[in-house]
């Protein structure tokens, strides 16, 4: 017999759970089927919920031949025998991991995407945004598949004791202990489901203590029921932000003990460069390096090296001054007119005439010859240093040199 979640697998977009915003009845990908336009889009989110699904779904109704490509473990010929077929029909190819694609078959790809005789539907784990090659995700839509709530995860649980062999109820604690395990993935809490009823008979109540007993330890607690684990990794943040070590080593602890070694990598290096940043920038490369050893010893041992860099990162000082800059410069970008790029910044206008563009190593002074931001924003500073950090206050420095000879005028924070 095929395993329940696998029986559950949903057949149509009615059944997908806590994806209304794509497969509901107004969803983007319901109005592409009604109306019949198929366009490439590019799937991302949490493992577990229903990436793959949706796709299958979704490749299905289209009506057009399906092919699937993993861009991890697939050849490029075994692409290339897939776009073939396309001299004398449309297709439609899932790709899966598309993270992983590497530029030589994207290549190959892109212009059965351009031509439309190929619609790809991207699917990974990872933002697209910052991993998938901006010439495959330009020509894709780009759409969030969410994580799943409690509540989306007790639908699915209820709806899996219909699809068992046996006939069973179960208590409300029963479900709070699967979701605890499940970690808001629907295959995941229909395993624990499908495990702990083969310890019970007809007629039986699926109790929490079933639930513990198959899983072979009790669910880690660590947040009394009401948080999860993304407000746990929110709180060490906070903490290290506040400057509050105590406060960063109890996160620090209570995370350790999901053995999650990867995820608390992701957030310790983001938090060195949104929240310590410029005013200590060699924290960044301190984390990289602390981080990969802590994967490559393991527990129990890499709490400790784990201590070190969160104790080091909770006292050191911070500075938000690169996060506030970028963002507002991706803010004038995608709000604003900005203008053209100066023709002296321009290499195809370089090309044309290279006398237009003063190379500064040549003549140091020469940096007020050109002004490099467009015409319409030319007076625009993004950048507004502290002074709190030796090494933000030495940029700061340099910085008003810099002003003083542009001639333009920068307020600090």
């Amino acid at each position: 017999m095929k395993p329940l979640a696998y029986r559950m697998r949903p057949k149509s977009f009615t059944h997908v759970y806590g994806q209304d915003h794509l497969v509901g009845p107004d969803g983007v990908l319901s109005m592409m089927l009604k109306k019949g336009i198929f366009l490439s889009f590019i799937l991302y989110g949490p493992p577990g919920t229903g990436k793959t699904t949706i796709a299958e779904i979704f490749a299905e109704k289209t009506g057009l031949e399906t092919y699937t490509f993993n861009a991890s473990t697939d050849s490029k010929q075994k692409l290339r025998d897939i776009l073939d077929t396309t001299t004398y029909k449309d297709i439609l190819v899932v790709v899966d991991e598309i993270h992983r694609m590497n530029k030589d078959i994207q290549d190959y790809l892109l212009p059965f995407i351009e031509n439309g005789k190929a619609i790809i539907i991207g699917l990974t784990t990872l933002n697209p945004y910052q991993s998938v090659n901006p010439a495959i995700r330009s020509r894709c839509h780009v759409y969030e598949v969410k994580k799943l709530g409690s509540e989306d995860l007790t639908k699915a649980i209820l709806n899996g004791l219909n699809h068992l062999e046996m006939d069973i109820t179960i208590e409300e604690k029963a479900v709070q202990k699967m979701i605890q395990y499940a970690n808001d993935e629907v295959r995941t809490a229909l395993n624990i489901l499908e495990s702990a009823s083969l310890i019970l008979d007809d007629g039986d109540r699926l109790l929490a203590s079933h639930v513990e007993r198959v899983m072979g330890k009790k669910p880690l607690d660590l947040d009394g029921g009401e948080d999860h684990y993304f407000d746990l990794l929110s709180a060490l943040q906070k903490s290290i932000r506040g400057s509050d070590v105590d406060a960063s080593l109890h996160y620090l602890a209570r995370l350790l003990t999901l053995e999650d070694l990867l995820s608390l990598q992701r957030r310790l290096l983001v938090i060195a460069y949104e929240d310590i940043g410029l005013a200590n920038p060699q924290m960044g490369q301190k984390v990289l390096a602390a981080t990969d050893a802590a994967l490559k010893i393991g527990l129990p041992e890499a709490r400790i090296i784990l201590s070190v860099v969160v104790i080091e990162m909770a006292l050191s000082p911070k500075s938000n001054t690169a996060l506030i800059a970028i963002d507002d410069a991706l803010a004038d970008f995608q709000q604003k007119e900005t203008g053209s790029i100066p023709k002296h910044a321009s290499n195809r206008e370089i090309r044309k005439n290279p006398g237009i563009y003063h190379y500064p190593h040549d003549n140091p002074n020469s940096i007020n010859d050109q002004s490099y931001l467009p015409d319409l924003i030319k007076e625009k500073t993004y950048y507004h240093p502290k002074k709190e950090s030796a090494y933000e206050k030495a940029l700061s420095e340099r910085l008003e040199k810099i002003d003083q000879i542009k001639g333009k005028k920068r307020k600090l924070r």
